[in-house]
């Protein structure tokens, strides 16, 4: 696994340590992502290794306890693992999304008891994507009704990464028509729905949860989101479609070296040659795009919304636009099982399908610039 240059971004020295030692562990998780995969198996030994390495106290802000590195460092550690494991990167990412949050929201109260669960490893996963509107996962349409000690909860979230392993969720629901924010620890009243039977990122076992009357604890209750709170989800999503890119360009690359036609290399067909120099140069340029667009998260911008935003919209379209034609050079012995390129096309696809998908961003981007 390498860690490509960040051209004129810079890192600090211990953003740059991180990134050295979640690279060496990247390795070894690459060496059993076929299996995980094929059994559709949390990869909860990688995950381990990374909060041994110290990776949940590094990426926790300073604020609330940790070390706090900056966005361009999460970017290119989560691309780091996507292009290893993508499902370790998206539960890490998600599990980083739930544990900061609420570590930052509920900081006048609980927060460093969320920041200590973190930092000890304990689980957190993502609940606020509902089954009626996993766009507007920021805008729930499920009502918490009030109750002794906070409101309960009837209804389902949907696509909860690594929910089975999960000891925290971040839940949000309707309080008084406002979107909430709640911690929650499953219990009894909280149901997995194992319905995980998908084609791509499917070592994530992203399952559908339903609330049975469960308890949101006003103790547990956070604040609103702020433009000061760190960001990792959306400033994690463009880099796992990335990582995922970068896997399918070098297994595309690999066969078109080692597949003789006629005597040659395939990699000596022009037609290969000017196919993965159009998309080896859209990636480049979709990664260029992203490290501007963490460079302002990190600069405080106010672009930063909409850069994130059409950074996954590239990062999403070319990762599937490496991977598809990754499947048109590996041809038939492309299309089996036992090959990881088509490992890779199906976790591509899975980019344009998490929130914001390409088609809600195709619609927020366009309509900004034609002023609607």
């Amino acid at each position: 696994m390498t860690t490509d240059t960040l051209g004129p971004y810079r890192l600090t020295d211990a953003e740059q340590s991180l990134l050295t030692t979640v690279t060496e562990l990247a390795t070894g998780f690459a060496e059993t992502a076929a299996d995980l995969d094929e059994r559709a198996e949390i990869p909860i030994e990688n995950l381990r290794a990374l909060t041994a390495a110290g990776v949940e106290r590094a990426v926790l802000p300073k604020d609330v306890g940790g070390e706090g590195v900056g966005y361009q460092a999460f970017g290119e550690l989560i691309r780091v693992l996507a292009q290893a494991e993508p499902s370790t990167a998206t539960i890490f990412l998600m599990h980083a999304g739930a544990g900061i949050a609420l570590a930052q929201l509920t900081a006048p109260t609980l927060g460093s008891y969320y920041a200590d669960e973190f930092l000890r490893g304990a689980r957190f996963a993502n609940a606020l994507s509902e089954p009626a509107s996993g766009n507007t996962f920021l805008q729930p349409q499920q009502v918490a009704l009030p109750t002794a000690g906070g409101h309960t909860l009837d209804g389902a979230k949907r696509f909860v990464s690594g929910s089975e392993i999960a000891e925290h969720l971040l839940v949000n629901a309707l309080v008084d028509d406002v979107p909430t924010f709640f911690g929650v620890e499953p219990d009894e009243t909280v149901e997995t729905i194992p319905i995980w039977d998908t084609l791509g990122l499917r070592a994530t076992r992203s399952q559908l949860l339903t609330f049975h009357r469960t308890l949101l604890r006003e103790d547990r209750r956070g604040r609103g989101l702020l433009p000061t709170d760190f960001a990792a989800i959306p400033a994690g999503l463009p880099s796992i479609s990335l990582g995922i890119a970068d896997a399918a360009l070098g297994a595309l690359v690999g066969h078109a070296r080692s597949r003789v036609i006629q005597g040659r290399p395939l990699a000596h067909q022009q037609w290969v040659q000017f196919e993965v120099a159009a998309v080896e140069s859209r990636l480049e340029a979709a990664k260029a795009y992203t490290r501007l667009a963490l460079w302002h998260a990190d600069s405080g911008l106010p672009q930063t919304f909409g850069s994130l935003s059409r950074a996954k919209l590239l990062a999403n379209r070319v990762a599937v636009e490496v991977a598809q034609l990754g499947v048109r050079i590996g041809g038939a012995s492309g299309y089996l099982k036992t090959s990881p390129i088509q490992r890779h096309l199906r976790d591509a696809e899975a980019g344009q399908l998490m929130a914001y998908s390409t088609e809600v961003l195709s619609g927020q981007v366009g309509q900004e610039i034609l002023g609607i």
